[in-house]
């Protein structure tokens, strides 16, 4: 908006030009004050237009600070929005309004309605908490004499867990933590556009959504951000990448590690998560003590052993060649392959990594 800040003190000179706006020299303290007695009336403040009529010659003359204000309406604005229908505003619900601060930098009103119309826009989707703007920028446009018509969706509000409107602290309100923490793009579109819609299936991909998808079919009732369910749909949607380009997204550049990766989607919801456990795979392995003569048993055989393309087979002949069974073997061979006490089939793991034992078993 700051790009164009010559575009809006022109539109503002415009509109006091054409007697649509005035300057305003009402104090804050004056303004404060009148907040005060609608406060203590019970009554909803609205602007009283002491400024509107000054003569010229004592706004030429006026070396106080002043705003511009747009003057109010005169009939009803009628907003037509794809999602509430039509949305009819009074001329008193609407004061005359500041467009310009004493500082001659915009107000948010103006500055919208101004870069709306040199930016061509034809349709505004934004949360309904912008409803109460919506007149104040079809007015300017109409003040300045802007015919296109622009459209308008309000989107339903979004709730935290404790049924309030999600803001800044709630960590999930941010794309930029979302995918920080290892939510897919396409999960997070996916999410968004279910909780508010009635789609044909839970999980879908963008190229589908565009073939159902109508903003008069969005809810008007506010959501709930339910992270578990986000959580399942990110999963599903890391379920349908395949191996070489989940390879990637846990620090890889390999089918087999994809396919590794693939075997852990049943334990995690995200590529944060996912990357954690692949990683503990490759890393020093830690063992705790009861297992810790076995373990190095192991190792020691492994190091000489020959290649296996099967699990079975590999675990027999460490098992003949050392003489652990029972808990010691496969508590040992599991801590060894991954890292872990905990986890998928150590036969599905083997089939992945069995080209890197070498390197895992250390």
């Amino acid at each position: 908006q700051s790009e164009n800040m010559r575009f809006h003190s022109a539109m503002a000179l415009q509109l006091l030009h054409s007697k649509k706006a005035f300057n305003c020299f009402c104090s804050s303290e004056w303004l404060d004050k009148k907040r005060e007695e609608a406060k203590d009336s019970k009554t909803a403040y609205r602007y009283d237009d002491a400024c509107v009529e000054l003569p010229d010659e004592l706004v030429i003359d006026n070396m106080n600070p002043f705003t511009i204000r747009i003057k109010k309406p005169l009939e009803a604005i009628v907003v037509k929005d794809h999602i509430k229908g039509e949305i009819r505003f009074e001329p008193n619900d609407i004061d005359s309004f500041i467009i310009m601060r004493q500082d001659k930098t915009p107000m948010y009103n103006f500055a919208c309605a101004v870069d709306d119309m040199l930016s061509d826009i034809s349709l505004v989707i934004r949360g309904e908490d912008h409803v109460s703007n919506t007149p104040k920028q079809i007015l300017i446009r109409e003040a300045l004499g802007y015919k296109k018509n622009i459209e308008y969706a309000h989107l339903p509000i979004i709730l935290n867990d404790d049924g309030k409107k999600m803001s800044k602290r709630d960590d999930a309100s941010s794309v930029k933590w979302l995918l920080e923490e290892g939510y897919l793009p396409s999960a997070i579109a996916n999410y968004l556009i279910l909780i508010g819609n009635k789609p044909p299936k839970e999980i879908f991909d963008i190229k589908e959504a565009i073939e159902w998808f109508s903003l008069e079919n969005i809810s008007k009732s506010p959501a709930r951000f339910d992270m578990n369910m986000l959580k399942h749909i990110n999963r599903e949607h890391l379920k349908m990448l395949d191996a070489k380009e989940l390879s990637r997204y846990v620090g890889f550049a390999d089918e087999e590690i994809g396919e590794l990766a693939k075997v852990y989607l049943e334990e995690v919801n995200t590529t944060k998560e996912l990357k954690s456990k692949i990683a503990l795979v490759f890393a020093e392995k830690t063992v705790p003590d009861e297992f810790k003569e076995a373990a190095q048993t192991i190792v020691e055989i492994i190091k000489n052993a020959p290649y296996f393309d099967e699990y079975e087979d590999f675990k027999n002949y460490i098992m003949k060649e050392s003489g652990i069974k029972g808990k010691n073997l496969f508590k040992s061979l599991r801590l060894l392959l991954t890292g872990a006490e905990h986890g998928p089939d150590l036969a599905a793991v083997y089939k992945c990594i069995k080209n890197y034992i070498g390197e895992i078993v250390k």
